[in-house]
């Protein structure tokens, strides 16, 4: 289990959010993300769903504190990048949503449903910060997914 202090596992997954010209997807890695500062990482079950919408919209309107605190931000759940990418325009998410098919960087950070309500293989609400040095800073799991974060605590984490 990962804990604070912890080295935070690198990943490298796929977004349709901004691809590079020509191309209908990019990939993203954590360790580039790194050198550009702090990144949170937050786990969601599912996209078009209403408390994993109200979280994303929660962490896009608070993008001016975070770009202050030089910390990106990525959004990861097991869902296809279109439908990720369908979901980011719908709510004006400029973020990059991960998509993590498989649930295999859930698995690492033990954040992975093997059976929710039913569905198969998806990322426990969670938020992860990863500082520059490549440290977990904050961790924050539920296992209720109607339970959000407390987004002011997460951003004083910073």
């Amino acid at each position: 289990m990962i804990k604070v202090g912890d080295k935070a596992p690198n990943f490298k997954l796929l977004t349709a959010n901004n691809p590079p010209e020509g191309k209908p997807l990019r990939e993203i890695e954590l360790s580039t993300l790194l050198k550009e500062g702090s990144v949170i990482i937050a786990f969601f079950p599912a996209s078009f769903t209403g408390i994993c919408e109200k979280e994303m919209c929660s962490l896009r309107d608070n993008m001016k504190a975070l770009e202050e605190a030089s910390c990106n931000i990525v959004g990861v759940s097991v869902d296809m990048p279109f439908s990720q990418k369908k979901f980011a325009e719908m709510n004006n998410i400029s973020f990059p949503l991960l998509s993590d098919l498989g649930g295999n960087v859930a698995k690492i950070y033990d954040v992975y449903y093997d059976d929710f309500i039913g569905l198969k293989g998806v990322a426990k609400r969670s938020i992860f910060i990863v500082n520059e040095k490549g440290l977990i800073t904050y961790k924050w799991i539920t296992e209720n997914p109607a339970i959000e974060p407390d987004y002011a605590e997460v951003i004083n984490s910073i």
